[in-house]
């Protein structure tokens, strides 16, 4: 199994490599990056270049690993016990199928997406490591092992908000998605935004990487966010002219690409500043 990019996902050759490399070495492939540089995306056009469906279990912080695993319902079992409830007696009708045991026992090869791991908690990642190496793990309650009948391709990503163990680090195969040069990105917009015009697309782009190169700047604008600002100018039917015809410093419908006040008061002060020096 090959993963080649597709259509609708501009894939650069050292992302191809860490996919095909991850699938070949049957490891978890870990993805970095800037939030909003396609982590997420890239599992889902993973499953659609292989053909193969994928489960996604999204982290937030206050998931346990074991819910990945599977839940047992105690205070259900608890209360049909006092109804005379029949299927009582089978403890296996209140044990809940975590994402893991649902890609595990899955028919097919699947891809499992762990996405966002670092919102967890900080053993999240370690409390997960011998069931992701030996893709299988013990259920108490009914005393069996769930143990994967294809391995699944499992894609985890990370914005780096917080180190990962290193423990968990050794049974990875890691890349970093790096924010696209100008050539890149020209190529991503072809995809959304397929027959826009040159002049205004490099207009555009420029007033975007010039933003993102701003000294003192909380967030940068990202991949995702210059998509819906293109769309945007599009909408508006802008052209080149009209995004040059803006103040020194903030661009048309910047809303889209500064999403807090510090970043706006930034610009500002330096269309200000630009102001008086002429």
């Amino acid at each position: 199994m090959k993963f080649q990019g597709t259509e609708s996902y501009v894939a650069t050759d050292d992302l191809t490599i860490a996919v095909n490399a991850a699938v070949t070495l049957e490891r978890p492939l870990l993805v970095k990056g800037e939030p909003g540089t396609g982590k997420t995306e890239l599992a889902k056009q993973i499953a659609t270049s292989l053909g193969v469906r994928m489960i996604e279990w999204n982290i937030k912080s206050t998931t346990r690993a074991q819910q990945g695993l599977y839940e047992y319902d105690a205070v259900s079992r608890l209360r049909d016990s006092q109804l005379g409830e029949e299927k009582v007696h089978d403890v296996a009708n209140y044990i809940r199928k975590g994402k893991l045991w649902e890609a595990f026992e899955a028919g097919e090869k699947v891809v499992l997406l762990i996405d966002e791991i670092d919102k967890a908690d900080i053993e999240f990642p370690n409390d997960l490591l011998q069931e992701l190496d030996k893709m299988e793990f013990f259920v108490y309650e009914t005393g069996k092992t769930v143990k994967a009948v294809n391995r699944p391709i499992v894609i985890i990503t990370s914005n780096n908000e917080k180190e990962l163990p290193d423990a968990f680090l050794r049974r990875c195969f890691f890349h970093y998605i790096r924010f696209p040069d100008m050539e890149t990105m020209r190529a991503i917009v072809e995809v959304h935004h397929p027959g826009i015009k040159e002049q205004l697309l490099t207009t555009a782009l420029t007033q975007f990487f010039d933003i993102r190169e701003q000294a003192g700047l909380k967030k940068k604008p990202s991949t995702s966010e210059v998509l819906d600002w293109l769309k945007l100018l599009l909408a508006e039917d802008m052209t080149a002219e009209d995004l040059k015809s803006g103040t020194a410093a903030l661009p048309k419908l910047h809303g889209a690409l500064l999403k807090n006040e510090q970043d706006v008061h930034l610009f500002e002060r330096i269309a200000f500043m630009a102001r008086g020096q002429r």
